[in-house]
C-alpha cells in the first residue's frame, strides 16, 4: 500500500471515529419505564434489546453502604409491595437510607399500582412482578453479560438540597457511586448527572475525566435555577443564561426539561461547547421539534419510538442487543 493509500485510511478511519464520537445520544429512561418497570433489570435488558445507545438512570444509598439503582429517595408506594404483596398504604414508604439492602430485596417493585394515574399515563408498561430494586453493580454485570460492550450509563445522583436528611450526603453518595463505577472497570463509559449541583462539583475534583451532566427544571410550580439552593451556589443573576452557568461550573452536557428548552438556548450552549440532551421526551412530535433545533441527545420513556423518529430521518441508530436466556 503506497503512502496514498495510507494517508486515504488514515482519514477515512478519523471520519468515521469523529461520526462516532458525534452520533445523536439515544437515551433509554430508567431503562425503558413505558414499557418495562422502571430502574429495575429486566427494564434495562429491554432498552437494550430495543437498541440505545446509553442507560439512564438513578442510584440512591442503603443503609449498609450498597449502592442501589431507584428514582425515589423512599420507597414509592405507587410502585411498591411488600413481602405479603399488599401496597404500600402510606403516601411514601421508608427511606432507602433507612433500609439495608437485604432489607430492601423484601419489596416487590415489578409493576404500577393499577386505578392510578401513574398506571394510566405508563398504560403500555408491562409488568414483571418479582422484580426487585438491583445495585449498579448487577446492571454493570448484566450489560457485560449480553456483550453491550458500547453502551453508556448516565446516572443521576438523586439528591435533594432542601430535603438533606432523606439521603446520603452529596460526599459519600458520590464517592460511593465512583468506587462501583471504577470496580466495574466502565469510567471511561459513564457520565454523572444531577439537580444537586454539588454532586457534580465532587465529581469534577475525584474524577475529572467523568463527563457532568447538569440537569436543570424551569416550569410554572417547580424552579430548581431560580435561588441558588440546587445549583452549588452558582446564581442565575450572575450568568447570561443557564447554559452559560453550566459552561461556568465547569459541565459537559446540559440536561433541560424539555418544556425550557428553546432553539436559540441549544444554540447557544453548543456555541459554548456544552452537548444539549433534554428529558423526559415521549411524543414523536417533541422529538422531531428538538431534533430539529440540533439536539445532541433525547431521554426518553420509549427508545422505540425515538428510533423510529430517527429512523424517518435516516440517522444512525444504535445495535440491538438480543436478551439474555432465562
Amino acid at each position: 500500500m503506497g503512502r496514498s493509500s495510507i494517508w486515504l485510511v488514515i482519514v477515512a478511519l478519523a471520519a468515521l471515529t469523529a461520526q462516532a464520537a458525534d452520533a445523536f445520544d439515544l437515551q433509554g429512561h430508567r431503562g425503558a419505564r413505558g414499557l418495562a418497570p422502571e430502574n429495575t433489570l429486566p427494564a434495562f435488558e429491554r432498552a437494550l434489546a430495543i437498541g440505545v445507545s446509553t442507560l439512564e438512570l438513578d442510584v440512591g444509598l442503603t443503609a449498609d453502604g450498597v449502592v442501589v439503582i431507584a428514582h425515589d429517595p423512599y420507597l414509592n408506594p405507587l410502585i411498591t409491595r411488600d413481602a405479603g404483596g399488599q401496597w404500600l398504604a402510606a403516601s411514601r414508604g421508608p427511606l432507602i437510607r433507612s433500609l439495608s439492602f437485604a432489607q430492601l430485596q423484601g419489596y416487590d417493585v415489578g409493576r404500577i399500582q393499577p386505578g392510578t394515574p401513574y398506571a394510566t399515563t405508563f398504560s403500555n408498561q408491562q409488568p414483571l412482578d418479582g422484580a426487585r430494586i438491583p445495585t449498579l453493580a448487577a446492571l454493570f454485570e448484566r450489560v457485560k453479560l449480553m456483550g453491550a460492550g458500547n453502551v453508556r450509563f448516565n446516572i443521576e445522583t438523586k439528591l435533594n438540597p432542601e430535603q438533606p436528611d432523606d439521603t446520603a450526603s452529596p460526599e459519600l453518595m458520590t464517592e460511593a457511586l465512583l468506587k462501583v463505577v471504577r470496580d466495574a472497570g466502565v469510567l471511561e463509559r459513564v457520565s454523572i448527572q444531577s439537580f444537586d449541583w454539588r454532586a457534580l462539583q465532587i465529581v469534577q475534583r475525584l474524577e475529572p475525566s467523568v463527563p457532568t451532566v447538569y440537569l436543570s427544571l424551569q416550569s410554572a410550580n417547580n424552579d430548581t435555577i431560580r435561588n441558588g439552593a440546587w445549583t452549588a451556589g452558582f446564581k442565575i443573576a450572575e450568568h447570561p443564561s443557564v447554559p452559560a452557568m453550566v459552561k461556568a461550573a465547569g459541565g459537559a452536557v446540559w440536561s433541560p426539561n424539555g418544556g425550557a428548552v428553546t432553539q436559540a438556548l441549544v444554540q447557544q450552549a453548543q456555541a459554548l461547547g456544552l452537548k444539549v440532551i433534554p428529558w423526559t421526551i415521549n411524543q414523536a412530535a417533541d422529538m422531531e421539534r428538538l431534533i430539529g433545533w440540533g439536539v445532541d441527545g433525547l431521554i426518553t420513556d420509549y427508545p422505540d419510538r425515538l428510533r423510529d423518529v430517527l429512523r424517518q430521518r435516516q440517522l444512525p441508530l444504535p445495535q440491538p442487543l438480543t436478551p439474555l436466556k432465562k
